[in-house]
């Protein structure tokens, strides 16, 4: 599951994949629908220059752990990088959901039609 949080770590919007897909693949559709935002902060596995592109034509910050196996390594903030907890925080709440957590629904239609509602029940508490 790929998500984005907005400031507050509520669920913005996310996007179920199979395992062996890559992180970075579905960052462009899932940035794609929303408004632009003056940072977006992202683990290792998003940290590739055609996303920091992406980012950078939009007007906004790429806040995102840089791969240490770069060759050449991108300035990073690492006190904005703090601010990551919050989609950590995002999933913990989600995982609160035992049907989320455990996967009980292995088809992806399924899973996203748990995930949904305990996201909007999540965003009025």
């Amino acid at each position: 599951m790929h998500a984005v949080a907005g400031r507050l770590g509520r669920l913005i919007g996310f996007e179920l994949t199979p395992g062996q897909r890559s992180d970075i693949g579905v960052a462009n559709s899932l940035l794609a629908t929303l408004p632009k935002a003056e940072h977006v902060l992202g683990e290792t596995a998003y940290d590739g220059d055609g996303l920091r592109a992406l980012l950078a034509e939009r007007g906004s910050t790429a806040v995102i752990k840089p791969d240490p196996t770069r060759k050449n390594v991108p300035a990073f903030g690492t006190g904005t990088y703090k601010l990551r907890n919050l989609i950590e925080r995002t999933f913990a709440h989600l995982k609160d959901w035992r049907r989320v957590s455990i996967r009980y629904d292995k088809l992806a239609r399924n899973l996203g039609s748990t995930v949904a509602p305990a996201a909007i029940i999540f965003w009025w508490t």
